[in-house]
């Protein structure tokens, strides 16, 4: 899915297709025992789905609609999707630039840590 291969390509920072020995043992570092600094970069990265410093309105709508559950009785799941766009807009472009920079990511995150996994879940449980 998704937040998966999201996963992966943070993990491969040479792009080459395969999680080499070490970039496994750095990306689990951040994984699971990174500072908080390390694991809003980490988020972030994941999120940045294009890789282009920002985190824009369609990378959130896709992020978003894969993490989510859809419920049988909704009609369109996709409108419940794009206000929920709406409001992490809101609440996270500081800058009101209708994306979210990694200044915009780690203000909103310092500010309330729950916004640390807003589109997804990418980092592992407390088990």
């Amino acid at each position: 899915d998704l937040i998966h291969f999201a996963v992966f390509r943070v993990f491969d920072k040479d792009n080459d297709g395969c999680i080499s020995v070490v970039e496994w043992v750095e990306g689990l570092s951040v994984f699971l025992r990174g500072t908080l600094e390390e694991r809003i970069k980490y988020c972030f990265e994941v999120y940045d789905l294009n890789g282009d410093g920002y985190i824009s309105r369609e990378e959130m709508f896709q992020m978003l609609k894969n993490s989510l559950l859809k419920q049988p009785s909704e009609e369109d799941p996709d409108e419940g999707i794009k206000d929920l766009v709406d409001i992490a807009l809101k609440k996270m472009d500081y800058d009101h630039d209708g994306k979210i920079s990694f200044v915009d990511f780690e203000k909103a995150v310092r500010d309330e840590n729950l916004l640390l996994e807003a589109f997804g879940p990418c980092l592992p449980d407390l088990k």
